[in-house]
């Protein structure tokens, strides 16, 4: 029975295999953990530093304005560019000559300024002062911060602008945490990527021999090693294939068996009905052979069915030459075939198994449909196809499927009642297979049947088709 087709949808960055998806999704992980040392860096150790330093600096702004309002007026200005001269030896050092220094914020510092902000407001806001000024931040020639500090004073307001060094000094962005980011992906990556390796190689193995399995051809063991859980599906793969080639073998085994044993007293009654003949009515004695021949012909397929296992070295040969030989065969018995060959390469097959799937197919064509029986050859650049048509009433479609496994009966009127064990497209089917083909069963009610042999041309072992 052929496999249903998986629909091939759009599916987007969404990959299809195990492979793909665990790494996309440790990429995931890794990019969110990432992300969240990051958020909790900032909750934890930034935002309670900013708030630490924000603290410090009020109360260092406030000690100034108290140290101004306590100096003379003479003295200020000289006091603040004394400080200010003290905070550029204490600052970092200055960037290159023609760096270009940024004119805003960074987010830190920009926290930083609402803070100590809202703290000289809360400040000002204590001593009951009618309207506390807004504090006015700048960056100097060095690169820090610089706060203006407003003195009140008799003579009216005056203005000084401090330099606040050592808080959060202005660097250009390194990328250092980007690349450090990136590198622990890329090695997270690569162990994932070895992992998955070491998981998805021995699944493949297992995927691969359960497609030579449902081919009918003995799959390689499957190592049992690695993981437990590896080496188990390794176990259970191995167990499985070997009982059903017991089972298959025993199966064969019965049918050989029984059919052998058979073809000695069908043997004895067809003599037996060839010595009574003068004594036995004329129809009797007709219909008597007739039921011998097709009990002959029963007993023929269970052994055909039984061998269609066998090894069978392949050949090189030609799928024409073997249609003109079994359009010969029909010919010895009055059935006349249509051939309909196209020019095909030789390529390796196994002769016997092949002619026997090809004897059945003309076989079911002249018991179940009607004439003329077509025989045509195909192919392509990878693979080749033989097909058997007949022009009876048909089929329908869905009842195609269930024909293929062995003694299935058709359901069909031209079909029903008419001899044979049912086990010939059952035969043909084991055949394709080990040529790691397919049988493809085509019919519609009024059109007829048309069993095809799709082969490639590489050969059941691989080999190459000749050219």
């Amino acid at each position: 029975m052929t496999a249903p087709s998986i629909p091939t949808g759009h599916r987007g960055l969404w990959p299809r295999s195990l492979f793909g998806r665990s790494l996309l999704l440790m990429a995931a992980l890794i990019v969110l953990g990432q992300l969240m040392a990051a958020v909790l860096v900032r909750q934890m150790i930034f935002q309670p530093r900013v708030a630490q330093v924000a603290d410090g600096v009020a109360r260092n702004v406030a000690a100034l304005q108290a140290g101004l309002q306590a100096l003379p007026p003479a003295q200020r200005v000289a006091f603040v560019e004394a400080f200010n001269r003290q905070a550029a030896q204490a600052a970092p050092p200055s960037a290159p000559e023609g760096a270009v220094r940024r004119a805003l914020l960074s987010p830190l510092e920009r926290q930083f300024v609402q803070a100590v902000s809202r703290r000289l407001g809360a400040g000002d806001a204590a001593t009951q002062s009618p309207q506390p000024p807004q504090p006015v931040w700048r960056r100097d020639s060095t690169g820090v911060l610089a706060l203006r500090v407003v003195h009140e004073g008799a003579d009216g307001a005056e203005s000084y602008w401090l330099n606040l060094p050592g808080m959060f000094p202005t660097r250009e962005f390194t990328g250092a945490w980007l690349v450090a980011t990136l590198a622990s992906m890329l090695l997270a990556l690569l162990g994932a990527w070895w992992l998955q390796r070491h998981i998805h190689r021995p699944l493949a193995q297992v995927v691969a021999a359960a497609r030579q399995l449902a081919q009918g051809q003995t799959p390689a063991v499957l190592p049992e090693a690695g993981p437990e859980e590896i080496a188990t599906v390794g176990r259970s793969f191995n167990q499985m294939a070997q009982s059903l080639a017991t089972a298959d073998q025993e199966r064969a085994l019965m049918l050989a068996g029984v059919s052998h044993d058979l073809r000695t007293p069908l043997t004895k009654l067809r003599l037996g009905v060839e010595i009574a003949g003068a004594q036995v009515d004329a129809p009797l004695a007709a219909s008597m052979a007739r039921s011998i021949d097709e009990m002959d012909g029963i007993v023929g397929q269970f052994l055909q069915f039984a061998r269609s296992g066998e090894a069978e070295a392949p050949v090189s040969a030609s799928l024409n030459g073997l249609a003109q030989a079994v359009a010969e065969a029909q010919a010895d018995h009055g059935r006349a075939l249509e051939l309909e060959l196209a020019a095909l390469p030789d390529m390796p097959v196994r002769p016997q198994a092949l002619r026997r799937a090809l004897d059945n197919l003309v076989e079911n064509a002249w018991r179940h449909g009607a004439a003329p029986v077509v025989l045509r050859t195909g192919g392509d650049a990878q693979q080749v196809w033989i097909e058997v048509a007949d022009h009876g009433i048909g089929m329908d479609a869905k009842a195609l499927d269930p024909m293929r496994q062995p003694f299935a009966r058709g359901g069909g009127a031209a079909r029903a009642g008419a001899p044979g064990a049912g086990l010939g497209l059952a035969i043909a089917e084991r055949v394709a297979r080990a040529h790691g083909g397919v049988l493809e069963l085509h019919s519609a009610p009024g059109q007829g049947l048309r069993a095809r042999l799709v082969l490639p041309l590489a050969g059941p072992g691989g080999e190459p088709a000749s050219a």
